[in-house]
């Protein structure tokens, strides 16, 4: 553990380095975040594709942890860095979200292509037997899980420092269940990650002086969603579906909210609205700082739950996660997440 934890101070001192220097790359190739509508929070410009500092740490951080990649590592890598393109083409010149969507599908598919993909589910039925072989669907299973975590991080970026944390939080708690897994090569990657995020999140944190923009979300997004496939296994082959569906609860859950508010109110899917969590925050007058920390905190719980997840049995651990559900799904009704304000 020792290995683990100065891997992960190591790769914040290099985020922490390089985030200064993205910066004035930032600026100088125009990625700058101009507050030009109403969703956008912050006031004045500021530079994004610091997600591009989170990237090289990652990679410098795997490379001095690894003296062979395997193709799983091959697989991430590769995958990541079709992300990170993307990424800095959409900071500098805006994509059209099909041409994102484009990106995201081809690294899922370089993932698959490297044998990054889950084969086996534990059996929520407790009818036969306890894994189920998934077989050929699993490879679009795993296309459309890493797509959509990718997506759901871009989603909740809408505050100073809030995907950043969210991303480190989650990255713990898949670092604590690849532990209890014996995921060995899940626990470094985890560690590398969140050290990665943890230097860059000081530029980051309200007030902001640079944010990760899309190269960032989205990288975080997919990183979390490859490593998650392979930590959350237990017995060699099977994936505990409960452990990532609460570990990566908070940007899942809002994004599936996101999406039937706004087929309830008759607008387009990817059409951004004012009603996400951060913006519920705000709305009853807290400040960036608050919005923030709160969203920190039920994350961490999502985490704590997954963590207990992993140890229950198959039948517990469902149990555990359909609960969590319909709670998460009451509060959000209450709260207004499920449907449009008329105020804004």
């Amino acid at each position: 553990m020792i290995k683990v934890f100065l891997l992960m101070v190591l790769t914040a001192i290099i985020s922490a380095w390089i985030t200064p220097i993205v910066k004035k790359i930032a600026i100088k190739f125009g990625a700058i975040d101009v507050p030009d509508d109403d969703r956008r929070i912050h006031k004045k410009p500021i530079p994004r594709m610091g997600g591009v500092a989170i990237y090289i740490a990652f990679i410098l951080g795997v490379i001095i942890n690894k003296e062979q990649f395997s193709m799983d590592d091959l697989g991430l890598i590769l995958g990541a860095s079709v992300i990170v393109l993307g990424g800095v083409i959409d900071d500098i010149r805006e994509l059209r979200p099909k041409y994102k969507l484009i990106f995201q599908v081809i690294a899922a598919i370089i993932l698959v292509a490297f044998g990054l993909r889950v084969n086996f589910v534990t059996n929520p039925l407790y009818i036969g037997e306890d894994y189920i072989n998934l077989g050929f669907i699993g490879i679009p299973l795993t296309i459309i899980w890493v797509i959509g975590i990718t997506n759901a991080f871009n989603l909740i970026d809408g505050l100073d420092g809030l995907a950043a944390g969210v991303g480190i939080i989650s990255s713990l708690t898949l670092m604590i269940v690849s532990f209890i897994n014996g995921r060995v090569d899940a626990v470094f990657l985890t560690a590398i990650l969140a050290g990665s995020i943890m230097g860059f999140l000081p530029y980051n944190f309200n007030p902001a002086s640079i944010f990760m923009g899309d190269t960032g979300s989205q990288l975080l997004g997919f990183l979390l969603a490859a490593i998650s496939i392979n930590g959350a296994i237990k017995s060699a082959t099977a994936l505990v579906i409960a452990v990532p569906l609460l570990a990566l609860g908070l940007p899942i859950y809002d994004t599936l909210f996101a999406v039937i508010r706004r087929k309830a109110s008759g607008k387009p899917i990817m059409q951004g609205d004012n009603g996400h969590l951060h913006h519920r925050l705000l709305a009853l007058g807290l400040s960036q700082k608050q919005a923030v920390i709160i969203i920190y905190l039920i994350n961490a719980i999502l985490g704590g739950i997954a963590i207990i997840a992993m140890q229950l049995s198959n039948k517990k651990s469902y149990f555990l996660l359909a609960t969590v559900v319909i709670i998460i799904t009451f509060i959000a009704w209450k709260v207004g997440l499920l449907k449009e304000d008329k105020n804004n």
